[in-house]
């Protein structure tokens, strides 16, 4: 058995149940709904998410706090001898900033190492799943974070979307780029397409 737990977060799309089944680590995301904290695929499921959302819910998302990314790595040090962390790409979230930084602390430092891969969703799954393998062949943690970071830019990902409403309300773009989009017309939007390629070993 591999002495080093792969470990992500709920932005990949693989929830916490399902990465028991794959031997995967999953920390679920906070979701604030009309108030409320939620934790995706706890005591959420995508289906009830996406319900509330089209129902007009007030949604916005936030970062794990630093006490539970911690507890989790402690618990896995428990067991494993070093821990690989593969959360969303730094450049959408504070999360894996975040978790660098509390990687260089005792007693973390040289046992866990976070990866910025530049990547969410289906590409960082897939991020998740390589470095699963990896473990399996016998390579360490740095080695891991190494070859999964050399191949950051080997995968890329097109989403486009029904309504540009969310991406308002989340600030990820203006109100005024939203009502430009938005009354573009039917289908100017277009079709969302995700590319994926690795480059060999």
């Amino acid at each position: 058995m591999s002495n080093t737990a792969i470990m992500t977060d709920s932005n990949c799309g693989i929830m916490p149940d399902e990465g028991r089944d794959l031997g995967i680590y999953v920390l679920p995301m906070p979701l604030i709904i009309d108030g409320q904290t939620y934790y995706e695929g706890v005591d959420i499921t995508l289906d009830e998410f996406f319900k509330r959302q089209i129902s007009g819910a007030d949604i916005t998302t936030s970062q794990p706090s630093p006490g539970d990314v911690e507890a989790m790595w402690t618990d896995l040090l428990r067991t494993y001898d070093e821990i690989v962390f593969i959360p969303m790409s730094g450049g959408l979230s504070s999360t894996c900033q975040t978790a660098l930084i509390l990687s260089e602390e005792e007693p973390f430092r040289g046992r866990v190492f976070v990866v910025d891969n530049r990547r969410i969703s289906v590409t960082q799954a897939q991020s998740v799943l390589d470095a699963k393998l990896l473990a399996e062949e016998g390579k360490t943690a740095s080695q891991i974070k190494e070859i999964l970071e050399a191949e950051a830019l080997d995968a890329s990902i097109y989403i486009a979307v029904d309504t540009l409403e969310y991406l308002k309300k989340g600030g990820r773009i203006t109100a005024a780029a939203a009502a430009i989009g938005t009354h573009t017309g039917p289908g100017a939007l277009g079709i969302g397409v995700v590319r994926f390629h690795k480059s060999s070993q």
